[in-house]
């Protein structure tokens, strides 16, 4: 079960770099914002932070 665990941590993490290296500060916020409103079951707070990473992907599109 530790193991387990620690392969979960290691994944968060490996992804909020990736995020972070990709999208700067702001990436993280949106990612902050989302996790945060899903742990919360808060809808305005994880539609924020959904609403700010789909800025951020569609940013070059536009």
């Amino acid at each position: 079960m530790p193991v387990l665990a620690l392969l979960g941590a290691l994944f968060v993490v490996g992804f909020e770099q990736l995020v972070q290296s990709r999208f700067g500060v702001v990436g993280i916020v949106g990612l902050l914002l989302l996790s945060v409103g899903v742990k919360a079951k808060s809808p305005a707070v994880s539609s924020a932070g959904a609403v700010l990473l789909a800025v951020l992907l569609a940013g070059p599109v536009l």
